[in-house]
């Protein structure tokens, strides 16, 4: 009976990690950290709020209402599409998502740095969509991987209004522990996680070195 209550709550906790840090909210946190970690923390409060609620509007919000199209047509079984056949399309959905919240960062005039974390998430899930044509990857892991890799960049770019190394340390121990509940919830295997985050960290870092 005590072993059963245990594993209950390993599970009741893996499913509240993976639900919390899900990828379709990466952005989202993305653009809250950057707004309010980096040197752009010292823009107008209410500017600042406008910019995260656009943000997760496009990035969140929007992909949701698709996603519950798609169930109601029943073209997914589930929001969360754990069925490798049925993310294609969705992925693609999210992806001209991600390009619209860049193209607005850049109409707003925001630093190309953060435009490009934008387009470095829509090379991820591109990236994703293909792959997954073949292989089921983690699409949590490469959310989260594209996170650690916006506070690293924020953080050796010099961008950040202070200093990050804590933060990110965070982030990469939240890392951990979403691989580790996905792979308690049975599922990706090991493979499948580590290629996930590496794929979002890749894509986010080289975009935002490269073209930021």
């Amino acid at each position: 009976m005590k072993r059963y209550t245990v594993n209950k709550f390993i599970a009741g906790l893996a499913n509240f990690t993976s639900t919390a840090l899900s990828p379709i909210l990466m952005p989202t946190y993305g653009a809250l950290l950057v707004l309010w970690s980096s040197v752009l923390c010292v823009l107008p409060y209410g500017t600042r709020v406008a910019v995260l609620l656009v943000c997760m509007g496009i990035t969140c919000i929007v992909p949701l209402i698709f996603l519950s199209v798609l169930r109601h047509f029943k073209l997914v079984k589930d929001l969360h599409v754990e069925e490798r056949e049925q993310r294609f399309i969705p992925y693609l959905f999210t992806m001209v998502c991600y390009l619209a919240a860049a193209y607005y960062l850049y109409y707003c005039h925001s630093p190309r740095w953060f435009t490009m974390f934008m387009v470095g998430s829509a090379f991820t899930v591109l990236i994703m969509a293909l792959i997954n044509l073949k292989w089921k990857i983690s699409a949590h892991m490469a959310g989260i991987g594209g996170l650690v890799a916006l506070v690293y960049q924020l953080l050796v770019q010099d961008l950040s209004a202070f200093d990050l190394f804590w933060l990110l340390s965070f982030v990469i121990i939240l890392a951990g522990g979403l691989g580790s509940a996905r792979l308690v919830l049975k599922r990706h295997d090991l493979a499948q996680v580590l290629a996930g985050v590496v794929v979002g960290f890749a894509c986010v870092s080289l975009t935002m070195r490269l073209l930021g």
